[in-house]
């Protein structure tokens, strides 16, 4: 069977470049050259290598590594990954409803989505995911089990689970899994003047929900004097759902956003096509370096048309736009295939996507290096680079010793524990970590490995290997002694000298345990310094 798979392999390969010979151009010739190139490579390794070559696996790494050659976005994906990729583009998979996690050798369930089977059927955070459908989980990946557990909706998977040392079986129905792209919509402000929409992303109906969320917020109270659209970590989606959501505020007729391409069938001018709900009403929309593709479409053109203040950090710069292309055997394939610009006609891809900082954002380069573009307002703004905010707020970064309750899990333990014995907490809006609360977490850590290393700790210790080379570590022994000392002091108050930050790690877990995602959004946005900014930028 493997052989007859090769000969169909090299026979369409063949096919291929007999075709691509009779162009008489010479770049037919070589990519007819180039294919006959590989697929007597691949003969000769099928005839002469020591082991047996996996047809599909070799050829899937084949394609794979060429792609990469392109851009990230340009993917293969064989007939076993479809369900991966209708929840990459629709939100939307056949599954029990459930994000997991690794923890060691094991795995275990981190969070059920609200109404959804998993949450119905009791499953809760911290449970230890043993077998599915009788298969052992033991050492298998996250993405092993997900898949496990994903199927057709309407079939039933079984979980052996573990819960405070008990084991247990749950038959669970799967459905088809539509995640919510607006996870909460409400007030912010003092006074609860200002609407806030928090968008995850650009899956089917998003502009509807988007849609229907504001003009709730506008009915309950029609003298709301702003609304903030945050979009900050949402990668994208929909082109259409964006342009759709830009037409909320934007009247009809307007251009959003133009792709452009090699093939001029494919390029498009994207209009607002409704009568928008609100024209007048001041408008922020919130970004970071998580928010790219459709979001940079909102972003950006809403900043191009001076209808919102933009307000974060520098967005990801992905101008590019990929469509799905049916292949052989249910197979597909995802290719870049234009680029897109919003209304001053500027691009926001990035030039170099391959560089980015530790935090995933593409790297600042000068104003000189780019190409300035006016808002319809007269204001000067800039390509290639993503959206710059209006007004930027710096992003904050997460402490060692944050980092490290992370990585072990404590946080999460914590609450897992917290939870078996408070049956409730009080309302998101109002829940806060009191000190009685972190200082019972204080004691939870002290027989737990918090062990943590700093980079003032890492700069002592490549003191004292630089010293012992130089042939001054005995000079300066005591003085690096006394250094590790004193932060050892030092390192013993973090605890206390990061509580903000872990207190909202805290209130963050235990909020999403008892009111779920929306929970999670609603209690931290009073403490949220972009949200706080975005109602002083509209009071003005």
């Amino acid at each position: 069977m493997i052989k007859k798979r090769i000969v169909i392999v090299l026979t369409l390969l063949a096919g291929v470049a007999g075709h691509l010979t009779a162009q008489t151009d010479d770049r037919g010739f070589e990519i007819a050259k180039n294919l006959e190139i590989f697929s007597n490579v691949y003969k000769q390794l099928n005839l002469n290598y020591v082991d047996d070559v996996d047809p599909g696996k070799t050829i899937k790494v084949a394609i794979d590594a060429m792609l990469a050659s392109l851009d990230p976005y340009t993917n293969y994906y064989p007939e076993s990954q479809m369900e991966d990729v209708k929840l990459q583009l629709l939100g939307q998979y056949g599954g029990i409803g459930s994000l997991i996690m690794q923890k060691g050798d094991s795995v275990y369930i981190s969070e059920p989505y609200k109404g959804l089977p998993a949450d119905e059927a009791g499953i809760r955070a911290g449970d230890r995911i043993v077998a599915v459908d009788g298969q052992s989980t033991e050492g298998k990946t996250t993405q092993d089990v997900s898949s496990a557990m994903r199927g057709q909706a309407g079939t039933d998977v079984v979980l052996r689970l573990e819960r405070d040392g008990k084991m247990f079986d749950v038959t669970v129905k799967r459905r088809e899994i539509k995640l919510p792209n607006v996870p909460y919509y409400g007030y912010v402000g003092d006074n609860k003047d200002f609407g806030y929409i928090k968008l995850d992303e650009f899956t089917t109906d998003a502009a509807k929900h988007v849609r229907d969320a504001f003009v709730s917020l506008k009915n309950e109270n029609p003298k709301m004097k702003g609304i903030i659209l945050d979009l900050r970590g949402n990668g994208g989606g929909l082109m259409n759902e964006a342009v759709d959501i830009v037409n909320i505020w934007v009247p009809r007729g307007v251009l959003v956003v133009e792709t452009k391409g090699k093939v001029a069938s494919k390029n498009i001018k994207s209009y607002t096509r409704f009568n928008p709900e609100d024209t007048e009403i001041p408008l922020a929309v919130l970004i970071d370096g998580g928010s790219a593709s459709a979001s940079e479409i909102v972003s950006g053109s809403l900043q191009d048309l001076d209808r919102a203040v933009i307000i974060g950090q520098r967005s990801y710069g992905k101008g590019l736009v990929q469509n799905i292309l049916p292949m052989a055997y249910n197979s597909q394939m995802k290719v870049t295939v234009s680029k897109y610009y919003i209304p001053s006609g500027r691009c926001i891809q990035a030039i170099d996507y391959s560089h980015r900082d530790e935090q995933g954002r593409a790297i600042r380069v000068p104003d000189s290096l780019k190409t300035a573009f006016k808002t319809k307002g007269g204001r000067t703004v800039y390509d290639g680079f993503g959206i710059e905010p209006d007004v930027e707020v710096e992003p904050e970064y997460m402490s060692n010793i944050a980092v490290a309750l992370v990585q072990k899990f404590l946080v999460f333990d914590y609450v897992t524990q917290y939870v078996r014995t408070h049956k409730d907490l009080p309302p998101a809006s109002e829940f806060e970590v009191s000190d009685e609360l972190y200082a019972d977490f204080c004691r939870y850590l002290k027989d737990k490995n918090l062990s943590y290393s700093t980079v003032t700790e890492r700069v002592i210790q490549e003191l004292r290997d630089v010293a012992k080379e130089e042939k001054y570590a005995d000079a300066i022994e005591q003085q690096i002694k006394d250094m590790e000392a004193a932060l050892k002091r030092e390192k013993e108050g973090d605890l206390q000298k990061h509580r903000e930050e872990i207190c909202d790690m805290l209130r963050a877990e235990l909020l999403v345990r008892y009111y779920y995602d929306e929970g999670r959004v609603e209690g931290g946005l009073k403490h949220d310094k972009v949200v706080l900014r975005a109602i002083e930028e509209l009071k003005k």
